[in-house]
């Protein structure tokens, strides 16, 4: 029966699509020729150019394609560019030092793990799909309604949860960062990324401690969550998952920060000078 309601959830989706496609194309009035005057004609239709001479026209479209062509390549490249951080989030660069955070930095480093990272809105539409498949809540329904009330519930709980992380580090003095392995070889890269999921540095950025304010904030986050859902809730047990959910992710995270670089040089694009700070 839950696979019966699944399946028909998504060929809604598929029958919605197809009748508004269907729709909009029936809705388009045909247009009729006007006449077009003589001088109009002349106009649109120059004389051919002499011998010897540049058609203007034909040379726009060649700097049109041209100019196309370079924003496409840098838009690509920009795309590709993970080590920027545009979809990893900021992090240490293995050719970079660790320096102290100031106030200002932790605040913009916050800003941007919370409301600028791509990743983390992937992760929360991804969380909100498995919990649609789910069904939990059950009092949710299957359809985009109830996608968009568990996608709100991931992102208010993942806000929740960072903020508290956050002012936790702050408060400790803790890197919130991850920081590219310095060693060498697949093994010891891997091992580095898993290691730093549950390890951070202290204000000396040379001793490692237990990421306490990362786990707390990820408890939290899952307990307040249970505030919207609908009752009865274990905040106990959302904690929990919450907690779970953290050590999944920010591992898969870290590897994939650990070897972007790697990534980027298979796919051909240009390694930066700088990492992100």
């Amino acid at each position: 029966m839950i696979c019966k309601r699944r399946r028909g959830f998504f060929l809604e989706i598929g029958l919605l699509f197809a009748a508004c496609a269907g729709a909009f194309a029936q809705d388009q009035p045909v247009p009729t020729p006007a006449p077009v005057p003589q001088d109009t004609q002349q106009r649109q239709n120059p004389p051919a150019p002499k011998k010897g001479e540049q058609n203007p026209a034909e040379e726009a479209a060649r700097k049109t394609a041209g100019a196309t062509k370079k924003l496409g390549e840098i838009t690509l490249e920009k795309v590709r560019d993970w080590e920027s951080g545009w979809l990893t989030g900021p992090y240490v660069g293995r050719e970079r030092e660790r320096v102290t955070l100031t106030g200002r930095q932790r605040e913009q480093i916050y800003l941007q793990q919370t409301f600028a990272a791509p990743s983390d809105y992937f992760k929360r539409m991804f969380s909100a799909g498995i919990d649609q498949w789910r069904e939990s809540p059950p009092q949710w329904n299957e359809h985009w309604s109830g996608y968009g009330d568990r996608f709100a519930s991931r992102e208010g709980q993942f806000i929740a949860a960072n903020t508290l992380a956050n002012l936790g580090n702050a408060a400790l003095r803790y890197e919130p960062r991850y920081d590219q392995c310095r060693c060498t070889g697949f093994r010891l890269r891997t091992r580095h990324a898993i290691l730093r999921s549950f390890l951070t540095y202290d204000q000396s950025e040379s001793t490692l401690r237990p990421q306490w304010a990362l786990y707390g904030g990820a408890f939290g986050g899952g307990m307040i969550s249970a505030a919207w859902k609908p009752h009865p809730q274990n905040v106990f047990a959302d904690g929990g998952w919450g907690v779970l959910g953290q050590a999944g992710y920010g591992t898969l995270l870290n590897f994939f920060t650990e070897f972007a670089g790697d990534i980027n040089r298979k796919l051909g694009a240009r390694r930066l000078g700088k990492s992100p700070p």
